[in-house]
């Protein structure tokens, strides 16, 4: 059997072994149905419930179907709100020309691609849209799949074995970390953006291993700042490390046409073995892309399960949408100027209210302002009484102690919406 399709066998086994309900002979006289009570976030959900239950007038503003379009604001029901809980960064959701294309990619293709590209999925905006995206990037190679959670899952998962070190921050989207998960690789953290302990670590286990695996983000989407890249990538050289890097909330938003944190840095993207992006932001569209060498984007093309193997193409209307909205990017750059002079002016609002925003980069269009754990859900649903959607991120999604009201800027966004939000959480917070 060749390599890789003994790779394929032993990924597929992991995948079957870790869904098959095994019965030791120590529990097999266990006749009672399993429950949800040792899960954490059963009890999590449940006090959630609670408190909106008992707090009189509390709202919860979590699954709120809205109405109309999507820009600096929404509509939910008959009223309008403000809105900072959406990642249309460059508001082209909403333009009419992006939303022109998708309307001609459905009458000329449906609404269905058909089957996995490999047999008869293909259609011609696919190859249109990858080609355009390392352009676009400066990579030799891209490829688009249906979903940026699964495209980094399947990615490292295929990628890697018990041979093998994945090390990453300890910020690391959940995707990245479960595609480590599913690889059986040795799996690390370090400290958030500290390189010292990503050297330490590099130079202590590297050595053991067949492959190692660095995995970060190029703007962190808890926190709002940036990857040390030019360090990273010094450090992957020196240990002969292959690098990725997550750019769903950098591609498109950072750098000095939104190229992301290669152009940001000065960093050549040949320096980076993968980067992994998302449709789903400011491509105005859903699916995920990677961008690397045309070797390695080959491999994966042809053999990884779960992007275009095993995986139905990405619809028309997505990939009609995300293209034209990379078009678009291209010839009118000051979405990403007005997109980053917005971020810039929210943050520097919010700290002259005294507002704690951690790390973030001025610029990077998501601004967290930390809260304390009680006080999260409460000036969550009373922003929302009051017009303005704006989520709150509390453990286990974020650390112990480290509650935020997670804000994402768009280009839509208007400095008077702005001025009017940060007001309105200055007055919540000093009436806690």
């Amino acid at each position: 059997m060749p390599d890789s399709m003994k790779k394929l066998e032993q990924l597929l086994g992991r995948v079957r072994s870790s869904i098959t309900c095994t019965r030791p002979e120590s529990v097999a006289s266990v006749q009672t149905a399993p429950t949800l009570d040792d899960y954490p976030e059963h009890a999590l959900l449940q006090s959630m419930q609670r408190l909106y239950r008992e707090e009189d007038g509390l709202a919860n503003p979590y699954f709120q179907a809205r109405r109309g379009a999507l820009n600096g604001g929404l509509e939910i029901g008959d009223r309008q709100y403000v809105s900072f809980s959406h990642y249309n960064y460059l508001g082209l959701a909403q333009d009419v020309r992006v939303k022109q294309a998708v309307h001609d990619a459905v009458e000329r293709y449906g609404t269905h691609v058909g089957a996995a590209r490999m047999v008869g999925g293909e259609i011609e905006l696919h190859a249109q849209l990858e080609n355009e995206l390392a352009e676009f990037t400066g990579f030799e190679a891209t490829l688009i799949s249906v979903g940026g959670y699964s495209t980094n899952v399947a990615a490292i998962g295929y990628l890697l074995d018990q041979r093998d070190l994945i090390i990453h921050d300890e910020y690391m989207h959940n995707s990245g970390i479960m595609g480590a998960v599913l690889s059986g690789a040795r799996r690390l953290a370090f400290p958030h953006n500290d390189m010292d302990a990503l050297e330490h670590l590099l130079g202590e286990h590297r050595r053991h291993y067949r492959r190692a695996l660095i995995v970060v983000e190029g703007a962190y989407s808890m926190d709002g700042d940036l990857v040390d890249l030019p360090r990273v990538v010094q450090l992957k050289q020196a240990h002969g490390c292959w690098l990725m890097v997550d750019e769903a909330h950098s591609c498109g938003t950072v750098g000095a046409t939104g190229r992301g944190v290669c152009e940001h840095f000065g960093v050549l993207p040949a320096q980076i073995d993968l980067m992994m992006g998302t449709l789903s932001k400011s491509f105005a569209s859903c699916g995920g892309f990677l961008a690397g060498r045309r070797d390695l984007i080959d491999l994966l093309r042809h053999f990884c399960p779960g992007l275009l193997l095993y995986s139905t193409g990405i619809s028309p209307a997505n990939t009609a949408a995300a293209l034209a909205a990379l078009r678009l990017m291209r010839t009118e750059p000051q979405r990403v100027t007005r997109l980053q002079d917005n971020a810039r002016y929210f943050r520097e609002q919010a700290i002259a209210r005294g507002m704690d925003c951690r790390t973030a980069v001025p610029g990077v269009p998501i601004v967290p302002l930390m809260i304390d754990n009680d006080g999260a859900l409460k000036l969550m649903s009373q922003l929302y009484e009051n017009g303005v959607v704006a989520h709150a991120v509390m453990h286990p999604v974020v650390p112990r102690n480290a509650a935020r009201l997670r804000c994402f800027i768009s280009a839509d966004h208007e400095p008077g919406q702005i001025e009017q939000t940060l007001d309105l959480i200055g007055r919540h917070l000093g009436a806690a």
